[in-house]
Order: C-alpha cells, then structure tokens, then sequence
C-alpha cells in the first residue's frame, strides 16, 4: 500500500487486524478464548514478551528507520531510535493485547468464586439439609462492577422444576453471606449412593434473564448419615454434554461415559417422584371400644402422608395431584380410596388415612396399589405415577409389605420411588 500526496491515510481491514493481533512473527495461539480475549475487572497487566521487532505505522508515507523516499513500505521493523513523530502503533498495543489474552477470564485460569456449604442426611427422617453459608470474590457481573448472588439446588438426575431450591437474593457484593438452611425430603439411603447435588450460584437482574456465576457438584455418596460435612469448593463452569450421535472419530474414547450418562437420563425420566405411606395392620376391637371411622374388626389402615419432586403435568410448570388407592383383587370394586386434590404444587401434603377391614391371612394374597394423579378440569385426568406393594413385589415396597405383615399394630412408614408404568388394573379417568 502507498500513500500518495494530498490524500489521507487510510489502512485496510486486512492490514488493521495484522497491526493489532499480530505485531510480531506469527505465534501460535494456545487456548480458544484467544480468539474472543475479555477483560476481567479482577485481571492484573502481565508484564509484555513481545518476540521479534514491533512494527510501527508512520504517516510521513516512509518507513521508520529506512532513509529516504517517500514510496516505502507501510510496515516496517522498529528500529531502535527511529521511533518519532505522528501517531504510531508501539509496544503499548502489544501489551494491552497480551493482558487480555492471558486474563484471569481465559482458559488457563477462570476466577468465578468459592463457596461454602455444609450437608446433613437425616436417615430417620429422609431428609437432606443444605446449608448454605457464604461464597468469596463472585465474578463480577453488573455494571457497577457488583452482582445480586444467590444459589440454586438441583438433585440430579431428576426434574429441575420438582426439586429446585432457592436461597434469598444477597443485593450489591461479591461476597454475600447467607447462612440460610434448605431441605430436601424424601431422600433414600439409595439416593444418597446415586445421586448429585449441583449448587448454582447465580445473579439476579430485574430487566434481562438471570445471569448464571458458576456451579458446584457433589456426589451425595461422600456424605455420610447423621453426620455434618463441611465443604469449601471453587465454582465451575458447567460440564457440556454433547450426545455421542454427534461425535467424530476422534472422540470415541468418551463415548461409553456419555452412553452411561444417556442411561441415566432415561433411567430419571422413569422416575415420577415419590410418595410417603405408612401401613399399620390393626387387630379387631374389645367389645365396648370406639373405633375410627366407624371400623370394626381387623384389618389395614393405608396412610397417605405426603409426595415430593413430582412430574410436572400442567403447562405452568406444576401439577393438581391427588393419590388414590386400591386393594386388588377387588370384586366388588369397594376398596377405591381418594385423597382431596392439592392444588398447583409438586410437593404436596395430603396427611389421610383410610382403612380396609380385612383378615390377615386374606390379606398376605392381596396387593396394595397406590397412584398419583393430576386433576384436570374438563377433560382427563393425566397419570403421574404409581408403586405396588404385596408379597410379590421387590424393593422397598416388599420390605414395606413385609414389616407390616410381621409387626401387627405398629406402625411402618416408608417413601417410595412412583414410576410411570400404570398398573394393568388402573386405566386413566
């Protein structure tokens, strides 16, 4: 390019681009984000390697350190001494791109925060308590150099919707305090081996979408039951899941571990929520004592205490469940009991009771069905889930039939996994 007299300067695109991203020989660029380099607010100026002889552009319409003429090239090595008048692209360019570059937002090293948080598993009870202390230099993500943090809970694998938790909103730092307990019920010993908590930190933004910080995950199996864990982890970003269908030759090496992660999607997708009985195998009255709900000799009251992380059947993101209940073989179609239904809620508490008057050796050929449903006005209702429990069952609601049958008047509460396999018996409403 030349630059003739009376004319101002003007430069390609092609040779702007060469000026500010290559200023020395062509070096290899190690890490993606060198692409797209961003400034963090955090980052400190490194000091600048330059390799090789920085180029200098001069206005004269000759080149630095090159004598004479006025028809030289445009970019010329810097000479020593030879750097002078008008405005020119020195060595403080090269070190403005090396800081952003080599930032603390690059590849290499990714400042998003720490967290703290302890983990307690009630094993009497079934619960899951998270409580969530602080978290320590959040990446900045507003413009006051700021962010509105808070965490988020997701039990994995399963639906986000059903077992989300949320803490309050920590309003303008990047180190909030929360001390703030979140609990989880209905968490089996079988959970515990194969589950993940994933702790989000995200931040609030009241005109736009919410803004996510970064993400910690924790295998439940490293908390051990009736004991306090404490933990102190760095925030990731979260781990991308590419499906194997996808994939090249050249990444055929993690396509087991991403097959055995498409397997347990499918297995948590079978997975409907969970239900809370309790069963309780009464003897007959004494002459002369009341009995509930009109009962009067022996036989089995079925206890409907609560659901948790249920499917979402209804287009707002919840579901109206009820659960009804049945003691098959029935062949006079009496033993059809329904809870009341609870409206727009994946959590639900029903705490009823209802009582089948039967023998106990009629009752060890019976099977005990229980189903949840979501109410819908007007048209039918949709299934959630289901478990049966009898002799032949296996599981948890074997073991629950089973105490039940061994301990007469006890009473036994269990939670169990609703699939989404109706019962041959039970057809939609």
């Amino acid at each position: 390019m030349t630059l003739r007299k009376g004319k101002k300067l003007s430069i390609t695109i092609q040779e702007h681009m060469a000026i500010d991203v290559c200023p020395g020989p062509i070096r290899p660029i190690r890490t993606i984000s060198a692409y797209f380099p961003r400034l963090s607010p955090t980052s400190e100026p490194l000091s600048p390697k330059p390799t090789g002889s920085p180029l200098v552009l001069s206005p004269g319409g000759a080149a630095s350190g090159m004598g004479g003429g006025g028809r030289g090239g445009l970019l010329t090595p810097l000479l020593p001494g030879a750097m002078g008048g008008g405005g020119s692209l020195s060595l403080q360019s090269s070190m403005d791109t090396s800081v952003e570059i080599n930032s603390s937002d690059s590849d290499d090293f990714t400042a998003l925060g720490t967290l703290e948080f302890d983990l307690w598993y009630e094993r009497a009870s079934s619960k899951l308590h998270c409580t969530i202390l602080r978290a320590k230099g959040l990446k900045p993500m507003d413009f006051n150099g700021l962010a509105d943090p808070y965490v988020k809970l997701h039990l994995l694998p399963g639906a986000c919707k059903a077992n989300k938790l949320k803490t309050k909103i920590v309003r303008n730092t990047l180190n909030p305090v929360w001390n703030e307990m979140l609990t989880y019920v209905g968490i089996t010993e079988e959970d515990m081996h194969r589950k993940t908590l994933r702790l989000s930190v995200c931040d609030e933004d009241k005109l736009t979408h919410n803004e996510f910080i970064g993400e910690s995950r924790v295998p439940l199996k490293r908390v051990k039951p009736d004991q306090t864990k404490h933990f102190h982890t760095c925030l990731e970003h979260p781990p991308p899941l590419p499906s194997p269908t996808t994939m090249g030759t050249a990444l055929r090496g993690i396509s087991c571990y991403l097959r055995e992660w498409e397997n347990e999607q499918l297995h948590s997708l079978e997975e409907r929520g969970r239900v809370l009985l309790s069963l309780q195998f009464l003897p007959p009255l004494d002459e002369g004592e009341g009995g509930g709900g009109g009962r009067r000799g022996e036989g089995l009251c079925v206890g409907v205490q609560r659901c948790a992380h249920l499917a979402a059947m209804d287009v707002n993101g919840f579901s109206d469940p009820y659960v009804k209940t049945y003691l098959k073989p029935d062949t006079q179609k009496k033993s059809k009991h329904k809870t009341a239904v609870i409206k727009k809620t994946l959590n639900p508490e029903f705490n009823e009771e209802f009582f089948y008057e039967i023998s106990m050796s009629e009752l060890s050929n019976k099977t005990l069905e229980v189903t949840v449903w979501d109410y819908d006005l007007g048209r039918s209702n949709d299934f959630i889930g289901g478990v049966c429990l009898s002799c032949h069952s296996q599981g948890d609601p074997l073991r629950h039939w089973m105490d039940c049958l061994k301990n007469k008047g006890q009473r036994v509460e269990r939670w169990h996994i609703l699939t989404n396999e109706l019962p041959r018996s039970v057809s939609h409403e």
